[in-house]
């Protein structure tokens, strides 16, 4: 607990058991909720997340990155979380800046915090192949020219939300591919959510999840397309639910979507 704030951190997790102990163990003291969200993994992921002490649950099968998120949130705001950080189990981000990344979200310095790969300079030492470099400068310049801010990167896993950034969103209107983090961020822009950026080291390693080139492409041109929607959007010359606050959202309404989604995901 941070500044009277309960603090969650949630790991949407894919045949993750290789990282996720060493993960898990160096979460700080602080963190109130633990939750593991399992995209029905072939792995022990499960197993191990249980006998780690995460609260657990287990997608009936594999829905994509999305809407793990989607159950994350939902979850960490069922069990009154009032900031959520969103951690990759595969230990690429160290555990290490959550106390940080809260605390900046806890005594409401900004509504969402990144962690940057790019602002300390470390992204390439770290391992991260030149083709996903380039691309991560590319498109976040594209991405700063249309959204109209300067961020550092948009495509980082390590986030942290207040508990009103996640029921405001009508992050229900999302993919539930890996674009899912783009749109997102470009509703908080669109919102006027204030986001902040601490700089993150980074670790490129086998065991570490990373998507191919193939999906890769497919994830650039997801997120050209959502910043030109964005810029389309705030021209007025298109309406879509993802940009409006009529659009679907965890909460109000997370009762009611659940129990229609009961399928998705269960108590592991």
């Amino acid at each position: 607990m941070i500044n009277g704030k309960r603090i969650a951190v949630v790991m949407p997790a894919y045949n993750a058991e290789k990282t996720l102990e060493v993960t898990a163990g160096e979460l700080p003291d602080l963190v109130d909720i633990r939750i593991l969200v399992d995209d029905h993994s072939s792995d022990k992921t499960v197993d191990l997340a249980h006998r780690l002490g995460l609260q657990v649950f287990q997608h009936d099968r594999n829905y994509g990155y999305g809407r793990n998120q989607q159950t994350c949130y939902r979850e960490a705001l069922a069990a009154g979380a009032d900031v959520v950080i969103m951690l990759h189990p595969d230990y690429q981000y160290t555990p290490l800046l959550v106390t940080a990344m809260a605390s900046m979200v806890a005594y409401e310095v900004y509504d969402v915090v990144l962690g940057s790969r790019i602002i300390g300079g470390t992204a390439l030492r770290g391992g991260m192949p030149v083709y996903k470099y380039i691309s991560n400068r590319l498109l976040t310049g594209f991405e700063n020219l249309f959204l109209r801010v300067k961020l550092s990167e948009y495509h980082t896993g390590y986030r942290a939300f207040s508990r009103r950034v996640l029921t405001e969103l009508p992050l229900l209107e999302n993919s539930d591919d890996f674009v899912f983090d783009n749109q997102m961020l470009a509703q908080c822009v669109h919102f006027g959510f204030h986001i902040g950026e601490v700089s993150c080291p980074t670790k490129y390693f086998e065991e570490a999840s990373s998507i191919n080139f193939r999906r890769s492409v497919k994830y650039g041109f997801g997120v050209l397309a959502t910043t030109l929607q964005f810029a389309l959007q705030k021209a007025g010359l298109i309406h879509l639910p993802r940009f409006s606050d009529k659009g679907r959202k965890l909460e109000p309404g997370y009762p009611t979507y659940y129990a229609r989604r009961n399928d998705i995901a269960r108590p592991a």
